[in-house]
């Protein structure tokens, strides 16, 4: 968690607010609950990119591949943003299908009902990645927590992000299986018992 999470100068939105509940900078990690076809709603890891060095910017976010994100995004054009710092929570969303009858976590501390919009489209290393503007319609803030600086988090969202290159053309195995051996190792140093408990997440969710 970033050490200007619940800033005070943000204010408390309440539901309604068409305001983003937290000030956010550069890329923010989160998790994008979707509603599918089948009347649940899919819970995904998505990175928010903010741009610092313009005021008023938009929020944005990229989706790679055919994603369940992707395709609630076009069916639905909406979805719940929600902030979460419980680690297993995190990689669960981020490398395995989890689907719920409600969009919000109990674990989320804030959370934005956003609109999406695509702006833009093109592949990469051949995976084909979406790029939408996110706007919130309504938002909260469920609890207020003290922030703190953790390497053992930070490392499990490394983990996830290595974890989900595995096998994908234009990343190196090898390099991503070093990564990976090395957020292990700050997990087993510095992470608490959850943290350890969402590293075996990983393992389990993929090819680790």
């Amino acid at each position: 968690m970033s050490d200007d999470a619940f800033h005070p100068d943000a204010g408390e939105p309440t539901r309604g607010s068409t305001e983003w509940p937290l000030p956010l900078s550069g890329v923010t990690e989160s998790v994008v609950a979707t509603l599918g076809p089948n009347g649940l709603w899919n819970f995904a890891a998505l990175g928010l990119f903010a741009d610092d060095e313009a005021e008023d910017a938009p929020i944005t976010a990229r989706t790679w591949g055919n994603t369940r994100t992707r395709r609630n995004f076009h069916r639905q054009g909406e979805g719940y943003v929600l902030f979460v710092d419980d680690p297993v929570v995190f990689a669960d969303a981020a490398l395995s299908i989890v689907e719920r009858e409600e969009p919000i976590l109990e674990c989320a501390h804030a959370w934005a009902r956003v609109s999406v919009e695509q702006t833009d489209a093109g592949t990469s290393d051949g995976t084909e990645w979406e790029a939408w503007r996110l706007s919130p319609v309504e938002a909260a803030i469920e609890s207020k927590t003290v922030p703190t600086i953790d390497r053992g988090f930070a490392a499990v969202v490394e983990a996830t992000v290595a974890a989900s290159r595995l096998g994908v053309p234009g990343y190196d195995e090898e390099t991503l299986r070093e990564r990976l051996e090395y957020v292990a190792s700050v997990v087993d140093r510095a992470g608490s018992r959850r943290e350890k408990d969402a590293l075996e997440r990983v393992r389990e969710h993929t090819e680790w």
